[in-house]
C-alpha cells in the first residue's frame, strides 16, 4: 500500500462538523477500495482540504471520495516521510 494526499478546492467556510462528517462518510465505504484515511485537515479561510490516506492507488481514492460526494482536486503519491 502506498500513502497518497489529496487536495480538495472551493470548501470555503467549512466547520469541524463538516470536515468530520464528509471524513466519516469516506471512512463508511473506504474497505471497498481497499483504501484507509487515517487523517483530514482543512483551511476554512482558503477553502482548502486535505486528506491522508494509505491506498493500492490514487484512482482508488478518488473513487470513494467521488462516491461520497466530494471528488479530490489533486490526488498526490507520498513516496518518503519522516
Amino acid at each position: 500500500m502506498s500513502k497518497f494526499m489529496d487536495v480538495h478546492h472551493n470548501m470555503k467556510g467549512i466547520t469541524a462538523d463538516q470536515l468530520r462528517e464528509a471524513h466519516n462518510a469516506d471512512l463508511a465505504i473506504e474497505k471497498d477500495e481497499q483504501v484507509h484515511f487515517e487523517r483530514a485537515w482543512a483551511d476554512p479561510q482558503s477553502g482548502t482540504v486535505y486528506c491522508l490516506s494509505e491506498a493500492p492507488s490514487a484512482e482508488a481514492v478518488q473513487r470513494i471520495h467521488e462516491r461520497a460526494g466530494h471528488k479530490a482536486d489533486e490526488i498526490h503519491p507520498v513516496p518518503l516521510a519522516i
